[in-house]
């Protein structure tokens, strides 16, 4: 997959959110890195996960299928580029649409800020699927953070919250 060598192509193929999560950076890597949580938070509400292959190490393959709320299968393929415990994760999408995300995660006195970057094949794609993106990253975000809140201090009746 090629991405947008221009600066401002790249900026307009690009979503990028930002959080801080009330777990280490550790914690939150983990939540990546172990499958059985990874599967339990990934993709936006209502989605679950059944993967098929996960290579946990840069180069390694991660197959799988997204389940959607009315039935729908999502198959997805990507490639883990990078991995830096407990900073940065780097995660090439070949299946359409392709895309390259990035995630860092930093020390934060209120727990872990993550950073996520996800760069698209072109500002064409990015444009299509924009309304799509921008709140299933901030719902992937909320599930994560309800996952990495039940794992750390035990089951509750965490609800994902709204987010605007």
């Amino acid at each position: 997959m090629d991405i947008p060598q221009n600066p401002v192509d790249q900026q307009e193929a690009a979503f990028q959110t930002h959080r801080v999560l009330p777990c280490t950076p550790q914690q939150v890597f983990a939540a990546f890195a172990r499958p059985e949580l990874l599967a339990r938070w990934w993709g936006p509400s209502g989605f679950t996960n059944s993967f098929e292959i996960f290579e946990f190490k840069s180069g390694g393959r991660w197959k799988f299928v997204m389940h959607g709320p009315n039935g729908s299968n999502h198959p997805n393929e990507s490639v883990f580029l990078k991995l830096d415990p407990p900073s940065t994760l780097v995660i090439q999408h070949l299946s359409p649409p392709h895309f390259i995300l990035t995630i860092s995660l930093a020390a934060h006195p209120g727990g872990t800020e993550i950073s996520w970057a996800q760069v698209f094949e072109s500002s064409a794609v990015a444009a299509a699927i924009g309304h799509i993106v921008e709140p299933a990253n901030e719902q992937n975000l909320d599930r994560l953070q309800a996952v990495l809140l039940e794992e750390t201090q035990g089951p509750n009746q965490y609800a994902v919250p709204a987010h605007a």
